[in-house]
């Protein structure tokens, strides 16, 4: 999209220079001429001056104006647009420099304000872009940018509007950051922090790894003893049981024993 695309659809990249509308002849190329009738495409607002002086904003439809003293001096887009924000160096809290670009989504709002308030509202937006993406890259660590590029993005939103909305009728609805670019030096310091981030990781992993199976082992064992010494319990009351119905009275009756040793001694006295 060229630098004219906000003021008039209609303007060739002849006047445009170094991404610059030149203003000196845009107001008067290839404007709607005044037939009388007038038809205004949807989402536009033609802005017209009578002898000079601003008269009103025509609307969407049939329009009637008055010839040779009534004439329309600005197109307004009223379509939400896009804007590319050009590549642009600027510097981090920690000192760390990057190459940014962006893409801004503007509208206009009010197109008197669009129209008189400033001479470029589309460069005017651009440049507040840029510098506004500066003040606030200054205020966060390059670790910062990466994680809050959200948060970053509504800050600059939220200052654009701050200027630009109130004196220039053109609202900002949304920034995007489409690219950063970090020194290569930077880029080669911080695949080596990752790199031991993810050796760091690993080697947490396997030690995690090798504690859990040492636990694993010393619970096997563990249970593992105490079944064994249960087996070897079983093993012996019925060894026991076993001896107790193999002990008889005078009589041949099967004397009822109990674990405790005084019955075994009481079987033992009877049978002398």
């Amino acid at each position: 999209m060229n630098s004219a695309t906000l003021l008039n659809r209609r303007v060739p990249q002849a006047l445009i220079t170094n991404n610059v509308l030149n203003t000196k002849y845009y107001s008067t190329y290839k404007l709607p001429r005044n037939t009388i009738l007038l038809f205004v495409p949807q989402q536009e607002a033609w802005v017209v001056e009578r002898m000079g002086k601003f008269y009103k904003t025509l609307s969407p439809g049939l329009n009637v104006l008055i010839p040779i003293l009534d004439q329309v001096k600005y197109v307004q887009i009223l379509k939400e647009q896009a804007i590319k924000i050009p590549e642009q160096s600027a510097i981090t809290r920690d000192n760390v420099g990057l190459h940014i670009d962006g893409v801004l989504y503007v509208r206009v709002d009010d197109p008197y304000k669009a129209s008189y308030g400033v001479e470029n509202p589309e460069y005017a937006v651009t440049q507040l872009a840029q510098t506004t993406m500066r003040s606030e890259i200054g205020k966060l660590t390059l670790d910062a940018i990466f994680q809050e590029r959200e948060a970053l993005n509504i800050n600059i939103v939220k200052a654009i509007n701050h200027a630009s909305e109130e004196p220039w009728g053109i609202s900002c609805l949304r920034y995007e950051i489409r690219d950063i670019q970090v020194p290569e030096r930077v880029q080669d310091a911080m695949q080596m922090q990752v790199a031991a981030e993810r050796k760091k990781r690993a080697q947490i992993l396997e030690s995690e790894g090798q504690k859990e199976a040492a636990i694993n082992v010393a619970q096997g064992q563990r249970e593992s003893q105490i079944l064994s010494s249960e087996a070897e319990k079983i093993e012996k009351i019925n060894q026991a049981e076993g001896r107790r119905h193999n002990v008889y009275c005078q009589d041949g009756q099967d004397l009822p024993l109990t674990k405790g040793r005084s019955w075994i001694k009481l079987c033992n006295t009877l049978i002398m």
